[in-house]
């Protein structure tokens, strides 16, 4: 169901997690340089992170213009396991969570993705210092468990970023549950979001069976943003479309943390459950959307 209050419109703090005062660095001065490549034990860099959000942040605020309901329901503390519906040919839902979150709740996110990005030169570096870590469940355990970090997950993966756009906003299956059982042995909260605009960001109007073959990607698309923006910026640039973010209270699961497996009915019927949930919610949205571009 819908809100009864109005969707919380984010408004920039100035303060972003893990900034620091940025010092006048001269010749002889190293400490800036030293601070800028100074990494966690997971890749990321607080200065790099930093400078991604000032630069996508007219994106954010005037492109897709995100607006968040029940943000709130985001723990201010703790590891959290963020699951939400996917959606583009390049999406933009991951770093349109990734940067309000951080911005409003000044709480860093770690967004899990398919080592695709990792392999790839340059990329996969910039992708990994903005906060991005590979897919892998121990991965996923140590963030949760033994960090206390908030963790992002697209459960449908490639299925769904690889829809054509008259398929949008179909939710595919949540592959085998997999974040359920992660979740249940770190003993963390799973928070459903449902979104609206990520699928209208980036259409694909037609993908190629033989380019992906060629280049070893699980899909290559032709986006509706290559007509508008040519060939190469139209895998860059989104369109407008608006951005609706809603946050869904907090699950949690009544069992014993830390056990090696967990009862795979039981997995399997809670997934689909969020994946349900997730999926009316979208629904509901789409009933009360206007339009696409203004929301």
């Amino acid at each position: 169901m819908a809100s009864s209050e109005p969707p919380l419109r984010l408004v920039d703090t100035g303060t972003h997690p893990g900034a620091r005062p940025s010092p006048v660095a001269g010749p002889d001065d190293d400490a800036g340089l030293d601070d800028f490549l100074r990494v966690d034990g997971w890749g990321r860099s607080e200065p790099v992170r930093a400078l991604a959000r000032a630069l996508y942040d007219p994106v954010y605020r005037y492109w897709l213009r995100a607006e968040w309901e029940g943000l709130e329901h985001v723990p201010l503390e703790g590891g959290a396991l963020l699951i939400a519906n996917h959606g583009g040919a390049i999406p933009s839902d991951a770093p349109v969570v990734m940067h309000g979150i951080e911005t409003e709740l000044l709480r860093p996110v770690y967004g899990l993705a398919e080592n695709l990005f990792r392999a790839l030169p340059v990329i996969g570096t910039l992708w990994s210092r903005a906060g991005g870590v590979p897919a892998h469940p121990d991965n996923a355990y140590r963030l949760l468990h033994d960090d206390q970090q908030l963790v992002l997950v697209f459960p449908e993966g490639t299925k769904a970023t690889g829809k054509l756009v008259r398929d949008r906003y179909q939710l595919r299956r949540f592959g085998r549950g997999g974040f359920v059982e992660l979740a249940m042995r770190a003993g963390a909260p799973i928070v459903p979001m449902a979104i609206v605009g990520n699928e209208e960001a980036m259409p694909i109007v037609w993908k190629s069976a033989r380019l992906a073959k060629l280049t070893g990607l699980p899909y290559f698309p032709i986006t509706a943003n290559q007509f508008v923006y040519g060939p190469l910026l139209g895998y860059i640039v989104p369109l407008p479309a608006k951005f609706r973010i809603r946050v869904l209270p907090p699950i949690t699961f009544d069992v014993e943390p830390g056990q090696a497996r967990y009862n795979r009915g039981v997995v399997m019927e809670e997934s689909e459950r969020i994946r349900a949930l997730i999926q009316a919610e979208i629904d509901d949205m789409l009933r009360h959307r206007r339009s696409i571009w203004r929301g």
